[in-house]
């Protein structure tokens, strides 16, 4: 798989206080099989669906411990230019990029509003094996109290193009890396507790959306919203045992037409 274009989604990983609870869990609700964890690279352990590296997870290094949270990281083929154009642009870089061997460079920042996010320049990785198949990745949304500034910080550091959905009753932007649609950005409403800080929300793909979220409800999880059909696929939001919020969704299973959308 090829290097992504700038800006486009490219991995994610979670830190997990409790690893095995992690493995066990996902392996269960998204059929991962897990690789071998290296000490030199702090455990970090890739997971797997139908043999295709598609996240990891690792436990906390030290000091690091705390409310458990995916992340995802954004293709650049110059992380330090990157993390440039995000102090540049309101942001904050929280790690500034590192090389982690021959498999790449990262860094990890947060957008004006609060979300974190990380920076992948590839090496050896390249980032997903596999995207949009059972267990891969399939999307992301930026959950933002601020859109605004979340906008006008994305447009700026990478080459995205923005769009909106024409809904009165929702205010939510797309992103576009040349043809294609990259990324959403969701404002959070007064249903998000005020203490829910913005984040962003990665989704993955599951055969059958209600019965994944049955598994994870059984096994912990705490069902969020859902399941609902929409023109995109059925869905559910979740919190796994360990607090990290993700989403599940059968992109199989669509009802509605596509909404439009207008430049931004």
């Amino acid at each position: 798989m090829a290097v992504q274009p700038e800006g486009t989604p490219c991995w994610a990983d979670a830190m997990f206080g409790d690893l095995d609870g992690a493995k066990e869990f996902y392996g269960d609700v998204l059929g991962w099989t897990f690789g071998e964890s290296t000490s030199e690279y702090g455990n970090y352990t890739q997971a797997y669906a139908d043999g295709k590296a598609v996240a990891a997870v690792v436990p906390p290094m030290s000091g690091q411990e705390g409310h458990s949270q995916w992340c995802l990281y954004l293709a650049s083929p110059d992380a330090a230019a990157t993390a440039a154009k995000i102090r540049e642009n309101g942001g904050e870089v929280l790690m500034e990029p590192m090389r982690v061997g021959d498999f790449g460079t990262m860094c990890l920042a947060r957008e004006p509003s609060g979300a974190v996010f990380g920076v992948w320049q590839g090496g050896v990785h390249e980032g997903f094996e596999a995207t949009g198949v059972p267990g891969a990745y399939c999307w992301a949304e930026v959950f933002t109290r601020e859109p605004e500034r979340t906008d006008a910080f994305l447009t700026a550091v990478f080459p995205y193009r923005a769009k909106r959905i024409e809904d009165d009753a929702v205010d939510f932007a797309m992103f576009d890396v040349g043809e294609e649609t990259v990324l959403g950005r969701m404002r959070m409403t007064d249903d998000f507790p005020p203490e829910v800080p913005s984040y962003v929300n990665v989704y993955f793909t599951v055969e059958n959306c209600d019965e994944a979220v049955a598994r994870a409800v059984k096994l912990g999880a705490v069902l969020r919203f859902g399941p609902m059909t929409s023109p995109f696929g059925r869905f559910a939001a979740l919190s796994d045992p360990q607090g990290a919020n993700f989403s599940v969704i059968d992109v199989t299973t669509t009802e509605g037409e596509m909404p439009r959308t207008a430049d931004a």
